[in-house]
């Protein structure tokens, strides 16, 4: 329970109370008469945390409503925040060409390599918290990171890294001569057109082995039925095969009995898959939480994209801080990955795993392009 304590500590220190440590895993409190109001406590209280807590002390745990509390106190402060990280001097790496050829993947476009300059970023590190309730609940949080100054995602091991050399160096305020250098190569726009991309491809991808466990428990669901159902039908098929060479008001009156006794067994099989999918149909809630802007040092690599009788420029980051370079920058697609399809029109950058493909005439289009409708056929 000692990060519970460290956080309440920090916490109620931030709402102008006078918080002491005690023994055994306990703080002493001298609240505020705000707090007090907020909180339901008296002037002066002790709170304990741990198994064995100090005398007459209000236990706090993870149950209850106590999260909300502080919670409420906590507010909007935290939510976003600003940073910036201090490198020591590095020097740009070797044979930047060979490096660009492992982060680069274009199966049908060409690029060369134009210039190489040191420059300053602003990446956005932003945390969500999704639910996801069908015959059961799972909570999950992700963290998204998205470099501003190329449209880059940052994903996988370079968000890890960044992460932990956050976690690991003293907090800088960004300055303002860095705000504004990162801001000059910034695009405002970036945010809304790629986020939704991002966080969709994050959350599935945390909710893949729920969502696999949940099919499978679905599929076993539905063979059962329908063996139950099966049986059942082919029981009234044989009887009404038994009865096809009888004649007579009976036989007759028999074979329309089974035959209303089939439609009834599949209108319940019918009726009994519906519920199942309904049952374990999925509905995901995903909140933003947290935010952080990081203004770091990079070494920006511009690249030149050469496709038919176009071309482009393009960059690419190289992070000194954790000396590791980020994947291209993508125009449609979540772009965790390091294969890119160009586009004939504007060359735009594909995900190769979002290459979306008409179901009409399947024909392959630009999703930054045409979003909507196959420029072939007219689909949607």
């Amino acid at each position: 329970m000692g990060g519970l304590r460290d956080f309440v500590a920090d916490v109620l220190d931030s709402g102008g109370a006078a918080v002491e440590p005690i023994e055994p895993d306990g703080l002493a409190v001298l609240a505020p008469e705000p707090l007090r109001a907020l909180l339901g406590w008296p002037e002066f209280v002790r709170l304990g945390f741990g198994v064995a807590t100090p005398a007459d002390a209000v236990p706090i745990r993870l149950e209850g409503d106590w999260l909300e509390r502080f919670g409420v106190l906590i507010g909007e402060r935290g939510r976003f925040a600003e940073r910036q990280v201090i490198s020591d001097s590095v020097a740009p790496p070797g044979e930047p060409e060979r490096m660009l050829d492992r982060a680069l993947d274009l199966p049908n476009a060409t690029w060369r390599l134009n210039e190489v300059k040191p420059a300053w970023t602003r990446c956005l590190l932003l945390a969500f918290r999704y639910s996801a309730i069908s015959d059961e609940k799972r909570d999950g949080l992700v963290w998204i990171g998205l470099n501003q100054g190329t449209g880059a995602a940052l994903d996988g091991e370079l968000l890890e890294r960044l992460r932990a050399l956050l976690a690991s160096v003293p907090w800088r305020a960004s300055e303002p001569g860095t705000r504004g250098a990162a801001a000059a190569d910034a695009d405002p726009g970036m945010l809304a057109t790629r986020l939704p991309a991002l966080v969709a491809h994050c959350v599935r991808r945390d909710l893949a082995p729920f969502l696999n466990a949940m099919r499978r428990r679905f599929d076993r669901d539905c063979a059962r039925i329908y063996e139950y159902h099966d049986d059942l039908r082919r029981d009234a098929k044989a009887r009404v095969a038994a009865l096809a060479y009888a004649s007579g008001e009976r036989a007759e009156a028999d074979r329309k009995r089974e035959t209303m006794r089939i439609a009834a067994i599949e209108r319940e099989y019918k009726a009994k898959l519906d519920d199942l999918r309904h049952n374990y149909a999925v509905r995901v809630t995903v909140d933003w939480v947290q935010g952080l802007a990081l203004y770091a040092p990079v070494y920006r690599y511009a690249v030149r994209i050469k496709r038919r009788k176009g071309e482009r420029i393009v960059h690419i980051d190289w992070h000194a801080a954790i000396r590791m370079i980020e994947s291209p920058p993508c125009d449609w697609g979540p772009g965790s990955a390091r294969t890119r399809w160009v586009c004939d029109d504007h060359l735009h950058l594909n995900d190769a795993t979002a290459q979306p493909s008409c179901a009409t005439c399947g024909k392959s289009r630009c999703g930054a392009c045409h979003p909507d409708a196959c420029p072939r056929c007219g689909a949607s």
